[in-house]
């Protein structure tokens, strides 16, 4: 009983539970052919329905649970959200294999939307039960081994598409048996008992951590020696004592604090953050990319689709999002207030950079746009599956160099509590932005435009953040040469006036 209990509170256990399950929950083959399996004999459903009818729905699911889910999270501290999101991930994916009509397609991804606003669990959990010293191994596993688990899944599916190893169905009820496997991982998980803004402290925390220190502090015959010392300094230890005690006992009260004094306090964060014009500038690119980035991302099977229907069984997306996800996803790696993105291939050379960021970032963000604005025209009007692969993975490493830049820049001074404050703010304002675009472009409610006057859209969208952000970026550029040539003729004038006084 004691080895296991000792195992628990080890910050290898949750990490390696936690391992387990982002993997397994990420290993999804069929992802990658989504479209060629509702479009296909399984579910006999029209481009247009897919396209139109069945996707919107996660955009309208993901935005109305998010700050719901956002809220629950802290304050059921994690555990329990991860738990729901694999059960609500492994109705997901029952539905895809045993229902067949648009409406049930619908729910799917209702139900889909509940469990990307759940990530929000998985990143924040590692927080809550590993200490401070831990936080940049522990997030550094957690965050490569989803990579490891899309990539697994990407080159796997592929593989069984490719080989016609198993049908659609059987890809399906193989990914269920890997979603339970995740489920078992996530109930195997320790409750947390802290939170960042519901439960900061915990007096079971504070006792864990009082015994941690009795084990580092020395033999049980050094502490009484050291209570009898304390014991016989006399009233004023016990009145020192006291007051410790009363600090602990607010510190319990404000740890438990109530949804009006959170709400209170995030309001007040989040007005100082975005008090500042850089991270309000950053932000709003953060937040105008990201939704145009889901955008293509989540529609671009379907071009695909238009430019090599799924007859033709020699289609690559599996190997295409796999090799994209190898050179265009970050990992995480948190050091003490500082979050350190650190992008495979395309994003890892930023943290060795000498490039003042503040100075050029804006330039960059606004030529970078506009480049991922051509690969998107590019893979629009080129017909080719070839192109639309190779453009597709170039648009996914300039969003993710860009993005890399935009979240050091912002969380450089900025504490772990502020700096999830603002991601998700950033977010919710992409997926505002996206919900938007979605109702009026892609909703067959509304204009229900084909795909490619839809891939006309999104790059037209990028090449006006580019034009934003160029002019924005050359009158920051201006303006600082400007003010340094002021202060250069100033020091100039200083120096003279002090060698006039010389002479």
């Amino acid at each position: 009983m004691e080895s296991v209990k000792r195992l628990s509170s080890d910050w290898r256990y949750p990490t390696t539970l936690l391992c387990v399950y982002g993997f397994f929950s990420t290993v999804k083959p069929l992802e990658p052919f989504l479209i060629p399996f509702l479009t296909g004999p399984d579910k006999n459903l029209t481009t247009e329905q897919v396209n139109n009818q069945i996707f919107p729905v996660w955009t309208y699911s993901y935005l109305s649970v998010l700050v719901p889910v956002f809220l629950l999270t802290d304050w059921l501290r994690y555990k329990p959200v991860v738990v729901f999101q694999c059960v609500m991930l492994f109705i997901t994916t029952a539905l895809l294999r045993w229902t067949e009509s648009v409406l049930a397609m619908q729910a799917m991804q209702f139900c889909y939307g509940v469990v990307t606003a759940s990530d929000v669990a998985y990143f924040s959990f590692i927080y809550s039960v590993v200490d401070l010293k831990r936080y940049r191994k522990a997030t550094s596993y957690s965050r490569s081994v989803q990579l490891l688990g899309y990539t697994v899944g990407s080159v796997l599916g592929q593989l069984l598409v490719s080989f016609d190893l198993m049908s659609y169905n059987n890809i399906l009820v193989f990914t269920l048996v890997l979603t339970a496997v995740a489920l078992v991982a996530s109930c195997l998980l320790p409750m947390p008992q802290r939170s960042m803004f519901f439960h900061r402290k915990h007096s079971g925390q504070r006792a864990a951590e009082e015994g941690a220190k009795r084990q580092r502090g020395g033999s049980e015959d050094e502490e009484r020696h050291s209570e009898t010392s304390n014991t016989s300094l006399g009233d004023k230890g016990d009145t020192k004592e006291q007051r410790v005690e009363e600090d602990e006992d607010s510190e319990e009260i404000k740890g438990a604090a109530s949804c009006s004094q959170v709400a209170l306090q995030l309001w007040r964060d989040f007005r100082q953050c975005y008090s500042s014009r850089q991270l309000l500038y950053w932000s709003v690119w953060w937040a105008m990319a990201t939704c145009g980035y889901n955008q293509t991302v989540n529609y671009v099977q379907v071009l695909w689709e238009h430019v090599q229907p799924s007859q033709n069984f020699s289609i690559y997306n599996g190997g295409v999002e796999a090799a994209s996800n190898l050179l265009s996803k970050q990992k995480t790696d948190r050091s003490e207030t500082v979050e350190k993105k650190e992008g495979a291939a395309t994003a890892y050379g930023i943290g060795f950079t000498e490039v003042r960021w503040e100075q050029w970032g804006e330039l960059a963000l606004g030529g970078f746009s506009g480049l991922g604005a051509a690969a998107l025209f590019l893979m629009t009007f080129a017909g080719n599956i070839w192109v639309c692969y190779a453009t597709y993975t170039i648009f996914k490493c300039l969003y993710m160099l860009l993005i890399t830049i935009a979240m050091y820049q912002i969380a450089a001074d900025l504490s772990m509590e502020r700096y999830a404050l603002v991601f998700g703010a950033n977010n919710f304002g992409a997926l505002l932005l996206q919900t938007i675009i979605t109702s009026v472009v892609v909703d067959s409610g509304a204009l229900g435009l084909p795909i490619v006057p839809q891939f006309i859209i999104y790059a037209s969208y990028f090449s006006v953040i580019s034009v934003v952000f160029l002019i924005r970026g050359i009158f920051s550029v201006c303006k600082a040469q400007r003010i340094k040539k002021e202060q250069s003729s100033l020091n100039g004038r200083q120096s003279e006036i002090c060698e006039e006084h010389k002479f």
